[in-house]
């Protein structure tokens, strides 16, 4: 297959954004906004051994020189549970334009064109809405109780950590539109990454994730976890609660697990590793995070590509638990429903096997006027089952009121 990617003047931010989230496919981490339109060109199933970035590869550029991230480029939203069919889409036309202005189009063989596209789409401007059904699964109740029961199995050291979820699922009077749903939430919140991606006929996942699960960039590559977490009241300063965060036993525990498990399996990978030595703070609208940052190099053999990084990395503590199998045994017996593509990751894979894959969290499914929401709070030995459940709570307050007027 033949693409042909051209450079173009800046285009309207909003209505790239809008338009990918509705329709396409959409990435922006604030560095460079990514959007595919149209149909899939391409599907790959990932297979454990499929090499991605040589099937990738083996189409043809024409036209303009530019990055590889801005030539033949494929998108994904991942399921949580590895086991669950996963595949990536390369779109008929790409988009990327970075902070600096710079602008490419990269369109296949017979592709319709952006112009085209963009014809078709209508950009709007919709509010937030009242509720109309609304409901919590578990119920906070039943929530509290499966964090005290793992409580019960952590004190007899049967897994260091387990990440327990519970969801939110409601409807609106109006159908929600994922454009403006897109842009609400990239003023909201501009430090996190903005995604928006099919995930079956007619459903999306919309989410702002803080959270860096992998990137490779030539030779280099960098996580950021996330553990760790407290709720920002607004009418206090955000100071006191992140120093209390920054010294909290219990969740400077629960971080260093995370911290140390990534650490382990990229120096399984790589000669060079380093983490940060003490976790600083990401602070969001509503909530305060401890964060480090984990860096690798020189590659022991043949460097993998972010895909394989990907499934060496993911699940990680962070959403799972620690070790890995017993805890994805505890949380599903615990959580009794799929987490379907909560959770999972979501990002974009280039030809040279370089890209960026963020965990799939802070999103809303939504399909017409019903929305699915999710979070989740790291148990470890030391965990309140009332305070985890508010921090859940409080997760999804955040998540929901870019689309609700109402209070969860």
């Amino acid at each position: 297959m033949k693409f042909h990617r051209l450079t173009v003047a800046p285009l309207n931010p909003d209505t790239l954004r809008a338009a990918g989230s509705s329709s396409g496919w959409l990435l922006d981490d604030g560095q460079v906004l990514r959007v595919g339109l149209g149909a899939p060109v391409l599907t790959i199933d990932l297979e454990p051994e499929l090499s991605v970035e040589s099937i990738l590869s083996a189409h043809e550029i024409a036209g303009d020189p530019g990055p590889s991230d801005s030539a033949v480029v494929a998108f994904g939203s991942l399921p949580f549970n590895q086991g669950s069919p996963g595949f990536l889409c390369v779109p008929e036309v790409l988009v990327t334009q970075y902070k600096d202005g710079r602008t490419f189009v990269t369109t296949s063989e017979g592709s319709s064109g952006l112009i085209a596209l963009l014809d078709e789409f209508e950009l709007i401007d919709q509010e937030p809405q009242s509720l109309r059904s609304f409901r919590y699964e578990p119920t906070p109740e039943e929530y509290a109780h499966n964090v005290a029961s793992a409580v019960e199995m952590l004190r007899q050291k049967e897994v260091d950590k387990v990440v327990l979820a519970r969801s939110v699922k409601g409807s609106v009077p109006s159908v929600i539109d994922p454009g403006s749903l897109a842009n609400r939430l990239r003023k909201r919140e501009p430090t996190c990454t903005l995604y928006s991606m099919p995930i079956s006929a007619g459903r999306r996942y919309v989410g702002a994730s803080p959270e860096l699960l992998v990137q490779k960039i030539g030779d280099l590559v960098s996580c950021n976890p996330l553990a760790g977490t407290i709720a920002l009241p607004s009418n206090v300063p955000p100071e006191n609660y992140q120093n209390w965060l920054l010294g909290s036993a219990k969740n400077l525990h629960e971080h260093k697990l995370l911290v140390d498990e990534i650490d382990g399996i990229l120096k399984g990978l790589f000669e060079d590793v380093q983490a940060d030595s003490t976790p600083s703070i990401m602070s969001l609208r509503t909530v305060a995070h401890l964060s480090s940052w984990i860096r690798a190099a020189g590659p022991r053999g043949e460097s993998p590509s972010v895909v394989s990084l990907l499934r060496a990395l993911h699940p990680t503590a962070a959403v799972c638990g620690i070790p890995r199998v017993k805890a994805q045994e505890l949380l599903t017996r615990l959580e009794m429903q799929e987490r379907g593509h909560y959770a999972g990751p979501v990002g974009w894979v280039d030809a040279a096997g370089n890209g960026q894959w963020w965990v799939g969290i802070r999103g809303v499914m939504i399909q017409g006027d019903i929305f699915e929401a999710w979070a989740g709070a790291g148990i470890v030995s030391e965990s309140d089952p009332i305070a985890e459940r508010e921090e859940t709570k409080d997760k999804l307050a955040s998540v929901l009121s870019s689309i609700l007027i109402d209070r969860v």
